[in-house]
């Protein structure tokens, strides 16, 4: 892949389906942009800009890094929302071991619980569903 020398802003680039190579301004390395645009539930658009420094990689290959690394992102921010880590007063190594062991398992026991939550609820909306047809039949 042929990389350019990216002297301009990024929302002035000429935006095909293949992702953009180039060097960009304080990086020593080539690499590789891709535009993705989504829509919001409220039906507006945005564009979400995708960047590696591997240089081969295709559109596809692009989207599902970040499709594996936002789960990843999903999950530390659940970390840092639901367990009040930041607010835990260690300070040191050794102190902070036993409430950030805490906070994964917090996290890990709320994810168990939404998750059966969930099969609960799709379990009852199943069950009355197949109800209401039986006592129409």
């Amino acid at each position: 892949m042929s990389c350019l020398f990216l002297s301009f802003y990024i929302d002035s680039l000429d935006w095909s389906d293949t992702p953009i190579c180039g060097w960009v301004k304080g990086m020593d390395i080539p690499v590789v942009l891709h535009r993705q645009i989504f829509k919001n539930k409220d039906g507006s658009e945005e564009a979400l800009y995708l960047i590696s420094n591997d240089v081969e990689l295709d559109k596809d290959a692009i989207k599902t890094i970040y499709q594996k690394r936002w789960k990843v992102e999903v999950f530390h921010k659940n970390i840092k929302s639901n367990t009040a880590l930041a607010k835990s007063p260690a300070k040191t190594i050794k102190t902070q071991n036993n409430p950030i062991f805490m906070s994964l398992l917090a996290t890990v026991k709320l994810e168990c619980f939404f998750y059966k939550k969930r099969a609960n609820d799709i379990r009852f909306e199943n069950e009355t569903s197949y109800q209401s047809t039986k006592s129409s039949n």
